[in-house]
């Protein structure tokens, strides 16, 4: 059994894996809020009085796309695992 499967086993990691596997738009949506912020944060660097919350949209949009990212790896691992054990 690889370390991800023991590591999935735990009760708390389990519940997230069922939602991210019965409901992939929740990582997608905060995928592309996260994208949307990222960019929104990107282009008030532009203007001097908006770089505090430039930086700060960019930091929530960086961490929108993080989760989305680790929650699509998280599926693909998972089905690369299911696939392999059959």
């Amino acid at each position: 059994m690889s370390v991800l499967r023991r590591i999935a086993g735990l009760p708390h990691l389990v519940l997230l894996r069922r939602i991210a596997q019965d409901y992939p738009w929740i990582h997608t949506g905060l995928g592309l809020v996260g994208n949307t912020t990222f960019f929104v944060g990107s282009i008030f660097f532009l203007f001097a009085g908006l770089k505090v919350a430039g930086t700060w949209l960019f930091i929530a949009g960086s961490l929108g796309m993080l989760i989305d990212t680790v929650g699509e790896t998280l599926l693909r691992v998972e089905g690369s695992a299911d696939r392999a054990e059959r």
